[in-house]
């Protein structure tokens, strides 16, 4: 038997191992360990055998080296490197699996299983309902494409209808697959991951940062490697179907354009995996707070608040999945345009057939070469501390990971732009995009920095709105919204600067067509967007520790561990929040460019198929700006569903940890065991079924507005006012959703670091009632920045993928 002591009381409870028998005596672990079906089994290591790896994964791995090798040199390079990272990423689960749960942390188990449980549980039920949305849009893809135009150079390869349809839609599909892996990769590793982190602790600060940082790492190197071999698949068995540079009228130049349904189909599961998993984790960490620390006054994680497992369950879901399906979505987007302005480059400068090779395929090498530096950056974060007297601060060492992968990626995009984009014609234009990815690492790096200035508590920003909430909760939501809006600045003029430097650049390159007129602009910019993303891997490592240390955290204070443990993973956790907020600005900087580079695109496909240039979109056409202005309603209009969500949802929460508290007071002194069953499944149904509306609006409005202004541009003879009104759609929808997701993800950012300031010690501490007025103002923000803003970064560049695929709609 052992005897169990809760923290806060000093109350003594003792279970009878063998039996399972426990005799309440007040303990805070006897609400835990009153469930039996949690001590049945014990997580393990992985659970497919490496022979069971070996037989499945060695015969995929020869087969797709086989297959690149039939298309091209980089694509073997490509197949040889993601298949390496998975495997990298493998051996690290492995390890971090095989740590042992010590006998004397069972407790830490009987929290972490109903956790594993519910976030398992609630992915498949959502992707359930994503998968039966997929197949009814894969339907209408594939009814659509069957009836729709050609381009001239389609035509002129002899592609049917039916296969084009039958391409698009299958690429949609594996898209949507892809994505929905990516994300659950997340959350399988981050709930297997929490309990290791917290037993750690124990141990020392840095040994709980290594596995949480590498646990990040398997995730991160998981998705960037899915998308890039998803891509390259799809590029090659597109080139082997239709027999492309073998000597027939189909060109390697015209695949890019054919993978647009990969990237429409990994928005679409990214945004409704996003909206699920921000409306679950949000409403759960909504009614918690509400309840548990403002109207009962107990601490946060506390095992007596019935919302706190659904709290915990919802950093998983939507923390981790949704992150890892909304960047591989992002990458998917970027080099699926960036192939597509490579390969009308190519063919505006009349390039040889490798050297267009060379520039199409350069977004896949970048990404390898995104794998590459971002493991050894993680590698390079070690499980010992120096010998020092100085306490180490968790966020300087990671940072210093990130700068051994900046370094690496800097290096190696060189190496990358010398190797692929050297051409005869114009020997130094491989120097030109070097200056613009370093653009876009700049850039990277800057976003990183204003984020953590604005979201860290270390600045003045943060504790500006700490001080705020002195005098109550008003003036801290006052101080955040000012702070949100304040902190569009800086981002927006780094894009600006990034996208007409990088812009500028590519068109000194030497590129000209065959008019004497540099053609490199655009791909410049798409080269600045590679750049920024080409240590995505390992900011998306950092983005995931943020909740692999919460959850830890809050296994640690349920299970009631020493006060010296909850304080490790008390400044894990803080870092935490610190990197989910970088990493969102690092996602919206992206988004950005990577919107542009879509829009681009967009206007490339227009003019392929109406063999019309179309270079300008003039909103002065009264239609256009009506289309503009529908863009930006669309964001707020979303947002405001996203938000109200949340709110509905908490609500449910907020009633029924009430009814608990006045119905079973016996909660309260640790006589009663709370139900956490049933907020988990509130949570779950209702975030299920608020995620429909916005998602269907997002998917829809784009083809309304398309389609609505073809048919006016028919009546009033303006064979283009189509494509026109939409280009303003998405114009407007970008910027509107750039500034938006800005203000929403930093504001939420530095309400929730606030309140870490103030449980620090600051303005009375935990309990005061400035911490009452901070945690005012973290629930305000919770949908901000992990539902409404994460979901913006997915809906803009959905808009442009769902406008490239369906831009025959709104053609006359």
């Amino acid at each position: 038997a052992m005897t169990l002591v809760d923290p806060h009381t000093g109350a003594r409870a003792r279970m009878s191992k063998a039996e399972g028998d426990v005799e309440l005596g007040g303990s805070a672990n006897a609400l835990l360990l009153s469930e039996p079906k949690y001590r049945k089994s014990r997580p393990g290591s992985l659970q497919f055998s490496g022979t069971m790896l070996s037989i499945i994964c060695v015969p995929l791995c020869l087969a797709l080296l086989f297959l690149g090798l039939q298309t091209n040199t980089v694509a073997l390079l490509v197949f040889a490197v993601t298949s390496a990272s998975l495997y990298f990423a493998y051996s690290m689960a492995k390890s971090i699996l095989a740590i042992n749960i010590a006998a004397d942390q069972e407790n830490m188990f009987l929290v972490s299983e109903p956790i594993r449980e519910g976030a398992e549980g609630f992915i498949r039920t959502q992707y359930g309902t994503i998968s039966r949305f997929s197949v009814v849009l894969f339907v209408f893809i594939v009814v659509i494409y069957s009836f729709r135009q050609l381009t001239p150079e389609q035509e002129q390869a002899g592609i049917s209808k039916g296969l084009l349809a039958t391409i698009t839609g299958i690429s949609f599909l594996l898209g949507a697959l892809c994505s929905g892996i990516a994300g659950y990769s997340g959350m399988w590793v981050s709930v297997r991951a929490n309990i290791r982190v917290a037993g750690e602790a124990r141990k020392s600060m840095r040994a709980a940062l290594y596995v949480a940082l590498r646990a990040g790492g398997v995730a991160a190197l998981v998705v960037v490697g899915l998308t890039v071999m998803g891509v390259t698949f799809l590029f090659c068995v597109c080139h082997a179907i239709l027999g492309a540079g073998s000597g027939g009228s189909m060109k390697s130049t015209d695949i890019p354009m054919l993978l647009v349904g990969y990237g429409f189909g990994a928005s679409f599961v990214a945004l409704f995996a996003q909206l699920g998993g921000g409306i679950y984790t949000k409403a759960a960490d909504v009614g918690a707070d509400l309840v548990g620390k403002i109207e009962s006054d107990i601490p946060e994680d506390d095992p007596r608040n019935p919302a706190v497992i659904a709290d915990l369950v919802g950093d998983n879901v939507g923390d981790c999945a949704a992150r890892g399906a909304d960047l591989f979505e992002s990458i998917a987007a970027e080099i699926i345009s960036a192939m597509i302005l490579g390969a009308s480059m190519a063919k505006k400068a009349n390039l040889t057939s490798s050297e267009t090779i060379g520039f199409m395929m350069f977004p896949l090498v970048v990404h390898c070469m995104d794998l590459v530096v971002s493991g050894i950056g993680i590698i390079s974060v070690s499980r010992d501390a120096p010998i020092s007297n100085i306490l180490e601060d968790p966020l300087e060492v990671m940072k210093k990971g990130y700068m051994v992968s900046l370094v690496l990626a800097i290096i190696g995009f060189g190496i990358a732009c010398n190797a692929m984009l050297s051409i005869s014609s114009a020997p130094s234009a491989w120097m030109y995009f070097y200056g613009c990815g370093l653009l876009g690492v700049g850039s990277a790096y800057l976003f990183l920095c204003i984020t953590q200035y604005y979201t860290d508590y270390k600045y003045r920003p943060v504790r500006q709105i700490a001080e705020s909430s002195t005098t109550g909760h008003g003036t801290n939501v006052i101080a955040g919204v000012a702070l949100g809006m304040e902190s569009t600045a800086m981002p927006v003029i780094v894009i600006s600067i990034a996208i007409v430097s990088a812009y500028w650049c590519g068109r000194m390159s030497g590129l000209v067509d065959m008019n004497g007129n540099p053609c490199g602009g655009l791909f410049g910019t798409a080269v600045a967007t590679m750049g920024m993303l080409s240590t995505a891997a390992y900011v998306l490592a950092m983005d995931i520790f943020g909740p692999i240390a919460d959850n830890a955290g809050g296994i640690v204070e349920m299970s009631s561990q020493p006060a010296n443990v909850r304080e490790v993973t008390d400044s894990l956790d803080a870092v935490g929040n610190t990197t989910k907020a970088t990493t969102k600005g690092f996602a919206i900087g992206s988004a950005a460019l990577a919107s542009f580079l879509l829009f681009s695109a967009y206007m490339d496909e227009v003019s392929a198929f109406t063999a019309k240039p179309f270079e300008h979109v003039d909103i002065a056409v009264p239609e256009v700006f009506v289309g503009g202005l529908l863009g930006s309603m669309l964001v707020y209009l979303f947002s405001a569903w996203a938000c109200k969500a949340v709110g509905k949802s908490a609500q449910e929460v907020v009633k029924e940890v009430r009814r608990q508290f006045q119905e079973r007071p016996g909660i309260m002194t640790y006589q009663d065991k709370p139900d956490y069953d049933r907020c988990v499944s509130i949570v779950a149904k209702s975030a299920l079924r608020e995620m429909t509306a916005p998602g269907i609006l997002a998917v829809s409005m784009p083809i309304v507005v398309g389609v609505t202004f073809r048919f006016v541009g028919l009546q009033t003879k303006q064979t283009m006012l189509g494509p026109q009104v939409v280009a303003g759609f998405l114009m407007f929808a970008t910027v509107a959703g750039i500034l938006m997701a800005l203000f929403l993800n930093t504001a939420g950012g530095a309400w929730d670091n606030a309140k870490k300031y103030v449980e620090a010690g600051a303005y009375g501490g935990k309990g005061s009632e400035t911490h009452k007025a901070t945690v005012t103002g973290d629930t305000v923000g919770d949908p901000f920045k992990d539902t409404a803003g994460p979901s913006i970064h997915v809906l803009i560049k959905m808009l442009a993928t769902i406008t490239l695929v369906m831009a025959p709609l709104f053609l006359d």
